[in-house]
Parts: structure tokens; C-alpha cells; sequence
């Protein structure tokens, strides 16, 4: 199974109705890929959503495979900022959708390549201005 995690800066391009960006994501899933999130990226989407938004929300991480944070990718991404938090900036929540990528051998498609510093994940190359 082929599998493509996608990033908050992802999703958000989505829920603002980016349509580049969601015929992607039904190119992909009509090719057989499973689209998935992390829970992190959608801890920080709720983070900043407004109320009038929630259901537009909803309905797009209904459609997706949500990925588990287990002990090990918890320790991955632990090392993972041990490695990149002063060299790279990499944050906790980077951290986590990384290890959650690593741990589910997915592709991370992601439009911030610069906060995804690690060399054992694939990242997604899409470009935005087609």
C-alpha cells in the first residue's frame, strides 16, 4: 500500500479552497494512494480554526486515514529534534509529523521542505505554480 501523509500547511491550502492542491490530492487517491494526516496536523488546525470553519473541518479529515502517534514514533520524533531543533529549527509538532511519516513508511507531502530536514523520509515534490 502506497501511502502520502500530508502536512498542515497541506491541509490549510485545502480547506481555503486551493484547487491545485485538492485535484492533487484526487489525483493521488484515485490512483490508489492513501491520503492520511497526523494527529498533530490536525491539533494544529483546530488550534487556529475559527467556529464557522469546524464543519468544513470535519468533513475533510473524515475522508482521510488518520495515522497513530504510538511509544515509537514519539521516541523517533524525539530524535528527530535532538538531531534538528538547533541546526534546522525543527519544532515538536515538525518532529511528530516526521516520525508519523517514518513510522508509516508514507511519503510526506509537505510545501515547508525546509522544516523536514531528515534524509530517512521521502518528501512529496508538487509544484504549486502549475
Amino acid at each position: 500500500m502506497i501511502r502520502v501523509l500530508i502536512d498542515t500547511d497541506v491541509i490549510i491550502e485545502c480547506l481555503k479552497k486551493n484547487l491545485d492542491v485538492i485535484s492533487e490530492l484526487e489525483r493521488l487517491s484515485n490512483n490508489g494512494i492513501v491520503v492520511s494526516y497526523s494527529p498533530m496536523s490536525k491539533a494544529e488546525v483546530y488550534c487556529g480554526i475559527r467556529k464557522k470553519e469546524e464543519g468544513i473541518a470535519a468533513e475533510f479529515f473524515d475522508q482521510m486515514e488518520c495515522l497513530t502517534i504510538t511509544d515509537d514514533t514519539g521516541e523517533k520524533a524525539g530524535r528527530y529534534l535532538h538531531a534538528f531543533r538547533k541546526s534546522h529549527a525543527v519544532e515538536l509538532g515538525d518532529a511528530l509529523i516526521a516520525a508519523t511519516a517514518f513510522s508509516a513508511k508514507a511519503t510526506l507531502f509537505t510545501f515547508n521542505q525546509k522544516h523536514y530536514p531528515m534524509k530517512d523520509i521521502e518528501l512529496y515534490a508538487f509544484c504549486r505554480d502549475k
